[in-house]
């Protein structure tokens, strides 16, 4: 169907067109030129009235054009070039000329383009719903991803669908639940395997327990005693030579040790050295308070508790960001070298067994994980992942509501994008200039999508397209409470436990 024409100047990758038929936006079409038939996708438009222009100021003269011309109107808007339909979607040398017929592009031509082998659905085309839309997967993960939408636009739904899609394929995913939304999910394809946020201390690095420990840099005094009380205190649960599993127990006894002789390390320890390792004990002292749910030498190392076909899930619910942030970048730094082990066939220490599969990691939150303005360890290893894991198997899915907060350099990694609806400027100018992908035409579009339906881009899919995500046929805890219901069951309980005493007292013989 011949829906308009190019009119004016069309460059490689832009044509301008006017028509009589409303199309939409998103919708592809076709334009036939140079022997060539070629995909556009139509991203902007506009109607407008030649008479009607925006230099009327009287309504009533308005009302007397439209009874003289009725709804006469026209339609212009721009289309993108994504390609030439028989040449592998390659951008044409030549530009459409003007007076070139646009069509709606065929449907099958469409399915044709989306159809993915051993791909992972997400959802229809917006324009075209009968159209499947399909991801790569390897592309997905090899290349990373980034899921960002404002609160409500429907992420949680496309995270679920992600993950059911992947456990179809028995793939492995960890998923970093900030808010405790997948402990207790359901999927079609896989189980839920919870996995406790426990760290091994032997499995940390120094930097790592130092975080924890809010020890600075600049204080180099209780940093070299904490370094060395962290040493030894390795070596003995290695040799097992302790009468407790407590490691911070054990570095404290060392540090006590220290602190009630004369000399450390050949060296006398004067009244200010004695003061330092005061210090340190201290910092142990609140560690412990802190995160003694966090530290426990009997637990096992996390990636060995990594299974396939199922969400594997850590819990970060009830951790603060420093914890947060410690767990992560752990798991991550831990996960970079056991694949390098792996896949140069090399073998780790007694204590970690080489991971031997390819592994996709969901960080929910990402600005808190990976911030703009902070430094924390786990934006560090998460951009290290973002730039070394295609090479080794590990991929990254970074979702968050507050795209601007997020590190540039890490979204700028993720060669994937997923965007739901986004209304605030700042977000919508921070993830264009961290996709070359994303034009300002399609910028201007984020605003007026609804809920569930998100701009898909990357080399996971051939060309960008608008989707109606699909519905999540599972359960998740991710929805928005009912507040209201949720105040009427507290009223209620309220007057049954009055009652119930009521009832109570009277049994007792009270007179109430």
């Amino acid at each position: 169907m011949i829906i308009g024409r190019c009119i004016g100047e069309n460059s490689l990758i832009d044509v301008n067109f006017i028509s009589k038929e409303m199309p939409k936006v998103g919708e592809y079409v076709s334009l036939k030129y140079d022997g060539k038939v070629v995909l556009g996708m139509i991203e902007s438009l506009i109607r407008g009235n030649v008479s009607l222009n925006g230099d009327i100021y009287n309504p009533d003269t308005i009302e007397k054009i439209k009874e003289i011309e009725g709804d006469e109107y026209y339609i212009r808007g721009n289309i993108r070039i994504l390609g030439d339909i028989g040449d592998n979607l390659r951008i044409p040398r030549t530009p459409a000329p003007p007076g070139t017929k646009i069509e709606i592009a065929d449907e099958e031509i469409l399915k044709n383009i989306f159809k993915i082998d051993n791909g992972l659905k997400i959802g229809n085309l917006i324009s075209q719903e009968d159209v499947e839309v399909k991801l790569d997967i390897n592309n997905m993960v090899s290349r990373h991803l980034a899921i960002l939408a404002m609160t409500g636009a429907g992420k949680s739904n496309t995270v679920s669908v992600l993950i059911d899609g992947i456990l179809e394929y028995n793939g492995c995913i960890l998923i970093f639940d900030m808010h405790g939304e997948y402990v207790g999910a359901e999927f079609k394809n896989g189980a839920v395997n919870s996995i406790d946020p426990i760290i091994n201390p032997i499995y940390m690095s120094f930097s790592e327990i130092k975080t924890l420990a809010n020890i600075p840099s600049s204080a180099y005094i209780q940093e070299r005693y904490f370094r060395e009380a962290y040493k030894e205190a390795t070596a003995i649960v290695k040799s097992g030579e302790s009468d407790t599993r407590d490691f911070l127990e054990i570095m404290r006894r060392v540090l006590e040790k220290w602190y009630n002789t004369e000399t450390f390390r050949g060296k006398e320890i004067n009244a200010s050295e004695k003061s330092k390792i005061m210090d340190v004990l201290n910092k142990i002292e609140d560690l412990n308070t802190k995160y003694e749910n966090l530290l426990n030498i009997n637990g096992a190392n996390v990636l060995s508790q990594l299974k396939l076909g199922v969400a594997n899930v850590i819990n970060l619910g009830q951790a603060d960001e420093s914890a947060a942030e410690v767990i992560v970048s752990h798991i991550l730094r831990n996960a970079l070298r056991s694949r390098k082990i792996s896949l140069h066939n090399k073998e780790g220490n007694m204590y970690e067994k080489p991971l031997d599969f390819p592994v996709f990691f969901i960080m929910e939150e990402a600005h808190i994980l990976a911030p703009k303005n902070r430094n924390p360890s786990s934006k560090y290893w998460i951009s290290r992942v973002a730039r070394e894991g295609r090479k080794f198997g590990l991929g990254l899915c970074l979702v968050s509501q507050s795209p601007k907060s997020v590190d540039p350099d890490a979204l700028s990694q993720a060669n994937n994008m997923i965007i739901l609806r986004l209304v605030e400027p700042q977000d919508q100018r921070h993830v264009q200039s961290a996709s070359e992908s994303l034009s300002e035409d399609l910028i201007k579009q984020l605003p007026s999508l609804n809920v569930g339906e998100a701009i898909v881009l990357g080399l996971m899919v051939k060309v960008p397209t608008l989707v109606k995500i699909d519905e999540f046929k599972g359960r998740t805890v991710g929805s928005d409470i009912n507040i209201i219901e949720q105040w009427e069951s507290t009223k209620s309980k309220q007057l049954n436990n009055i009652k119930d005493q009521e009832d109570e007292f009277r049994q007792l013989g009270g007179d109430y």
